[in-house]
């Protein structure tokens, strides 16, 4: 294994865990907004907020560190059913189409973050601009996957799914 792909590896490791610490988190967070609420009645506002931006969180982090190509809910029935050329065209629109569609927010989705750093959340009083900026993390990542999606599919190497009913589904030859 090279030094750069150990790397990666340790990367990789480092961002699971610190989404499994999220969950984690989101899950004890919980169980102590139900505690105070229903066992103690004393309401507690920020357990919600915290619970909300965790999952915002772990959903856009997950996606961009996380999970990999092959783990991405797709939408297979009618992919599966047509010929290995029509999979090829199919990810090359697809993949091109979903990429010039995040490219082109980028932009806006920019100065929309950049905006928020004048908001505030309200029980935690975390700045919107540190809550959303993962989004602009997810998107850059969209676009990236949809590249490599794109090229893979050029070069009949993608798109790696594998299901029972078609082993050999994982590669375009």
């Amino acid at each position: 294994m090279t030094t750069i792909a150990t790397v990666l590896h340790w990367l990789r490791a480092r961002a699971e865990n610190l989404l499994a610490l999220l969950l984690l988190s989101m899950f004890a967070v919980f169980l102590m907004q139900v505690t105070f609420r229903y066992i103690l009645n004393i309401p507690v506002d920020w357990t919600v907020e915290y619970v909300t931006l965790a999952w915002l969180w772990g959903i856009l982090f997950g996606y961009a560190f996380v999970v990999r190509g092959p783990e991405v809910i797709r939408l297979d029935m009618v992919y599966l059913s047509v010929s290995r050329t029509w999979r090829r065209a199919f990810d090359i629109f697809g993949g091109v189409a979903i990429a010039a569609i995040f490219v082109v927010t980028l932009p806006a989705v920019w100065d929309y973050v950049d905006f928020m750093a004048r908001e505030r959340t309200a029980a935690l009083r975390i700045r919107f601009d540190l809550v959303f900026s993962i989004y602009l993390v997810f998107a850059v990542s969209v676009i990236v996957r949809m590249a490599a999606q794109v090229v893979d599919a050029i070069r009949g190497t993608g798109p790696h799914v594998h299901t029972p009913q078609d082993p050999e589904s994982h590669d375009y030859d």
